[in-house]
């Protein structure tokens, strides 16, 4: 991780809304609206790419802490903006403010935390031992 990695870095990213990211696709039949699963994916993907310049060569982060509200119903074929940017950084952790907008209306805003990891290997064998033991 580079030491430019630092508070008021931001980051944006957009995503048209289609089938598979309404709530009638995460099992809430005819509500064909933006899903709130949909929206947490799109916070993660904002804030994880944010800092995706300031990693190791190995370097990779993963989300460990969700806090939003989602605010606003948004249609199929709508444009979702979500924007983050860093207020803290204590060592590998880092947290982000979440705002998301539909271009009528703000429909999520909150906080997202990410923890920087720097040996993928590591991190699954970890994994793998879990999954023997489970």
């Amino acid at each position: 991780m580079t030491a430019a990695l630092a508070p008021g870095l931001k980051h944006q990213i957009q995503l048209t809304v289609e089938k598979h990211h309404t709530a009638d696709a995460y099992g809430n039949p005819g509500v064909e609206v933006f899903a709130t699963p949909a929206l947490i994916t799109l916070f993660e993907n904002v804030c994880g790419e944010c800092i995706r310049p300031f990693l190791s060569e190995d370097g990779f982060s993963v989300g460990t802490r969700v806090d939003i509200r989602h605010l606003g119903a948004t249609p199929l074929g709508f444009e979702v903006s979500a924007q983050c940017e860093v207020i803290e950084v204590d060592r590998r952790r880092v947290v982000f403010r979440v705002e998301a907008h539909d271009g009528v209306e703000k429909i999520g805003e909150g906080t997202h935390e990410r923890f920087i990891m720097d040996n993928l290997d590591l991190f699954l064998q970890k994994t793998r031992e879990k999954f023997q033991q489970g």
